[in-house]
C-alpha cells in the first residue's frame, strides 16, 4: 500500500513539475517602451534575454534529471514522503505559489518611472539569479507586468503610488552588484531620468509573498 501511495504521490509531483516548466517557458513579456531604447539598450535587453532563456534550459535540464532520479527511486520503492513533500514545497515556492523568505536585496526607487524602466530592473533581477521577487507587495511570477507611464503605474490592475520597492531573495552580491554595476540598468535609467533616485541595499531578511493568481496554463501542457 506505501508503494502505491508513494507512486500516486510521485505522478502528482512529476506532473506539477512539467507544468511549472511549460509557465516559465511562457513568461516573456513585452515592454511597452522599446520603442524609446537606445541601440545600446536593446542590444543589452537582447543579451539578457539570450541569458534568462539558457538559465532556462539549464533548470529544464536539472528538473528532468531530478524526474529520472525520483522515478528511479519510487522504482525501488525507497522514496520517503517527507522527501517528496520537500521537493513538492521547494517547487511551489519557486512557482509563486508558496511565500518565501531568506536573503536578497530591496531596491528602493524614488521618483516616476514608466513601466519599461520598472521592467528593466526586474529583468536585470531575474537574469542575476533572483529566486523570487514581488514589488510594491505584489509577487512577480509569469503574466505580472507594470506598465504604464510615469507617475500612474498599474501591476495586476493595482496602482503602484509613491516610493516603490522591489525586494528579492537571491544572493546579496550577485543582485546588487548586476544592477548597480557600471552601465548596468541603475546606471543607464539615471541617464534616462536624472530626477529619479533607485538605491539598492543587502538584506540579511526580505519577505516574498505568494502570488493570488492563477497559475494554470491554458494552452500549454505539461509533459513528462
Amino acid at each position: 500500500m506505501r508503494y502505491r501511495s508513494g507512486r500516486l504521490a510521485m505522478t502528482a509531483l512529476l506532473v506539477l513539475l512539467g507544468f511549472l516548466v511549460v509557465v516559465q517557458l511562457r513568461s516573456q513579456s513585452a515592454d511597452e517602451g522599446l520603442a524609446a531604447l537606445s541601440v545600446q539598450e536593446l542590444t543589452e535587453l537582447v543579451a539578457n534575454v539570450t541569458s534568462r532563456n539558457n538559465q532556462l534550459r539549464e533548470e529544464i535540464r536539472t528538473l528532468e534529471r531530478q524526474h529520472e532520479g525520483v522515478a528511479a527511486a519510487v522504482d525501488r520503492g525507497d522514496t520517503s514522503t517527507v522527501q517528496m513533500r520537500n521537493d513538492l514545497d521547494r517547487v511551489l515556492a519557486w512557482s509563486g505559489a508558496l511565500g518565501v523568505s531568506g536573503a536578497g536585496v530591496r531596491v528602493v526607487v524614488e521618483g516616476p518611472l514608466p513601466g519599461d524602466a520598472i521592467e528593466q530592473l526586474l529583468n536585470e533581477l531575474r537574469n542575476a539569479g533572483a529566486e523570487a521577487i514581488s514589488i510594491g507587495g505584489i509577487r512577480v511570477v509569469p503574466g505580472v507586468v507594470v506598465s504604464g507611464p510615469a507617475g500612474s503605474l498599474v501591476v495586476s490592475g493595482i496602482p503602484l503610488t509613491g516610493q516603490l520597492e522591489i525586494l528579492a531573495t537571491g544572493r546579496s552580491e550577485s543582485l546588487a552588484g548586476s544592477l548597480a554595476r557600471a552601465g548596468g540598468p541603475i546606471a543607464q535609467l539615471a541617464a534616462r531620468y536624472p530626477d529619479v533616485s533607485i538605491t539598492v541595499n543587502d538584506a540579511d531578511f526580505v519577505e516574498i509573498p505568494p502570488t493570488d493568481r492563477d497559475l494554470s496554463p491554458v494552452l500549454g501542457q505539461p509533459r513528462l
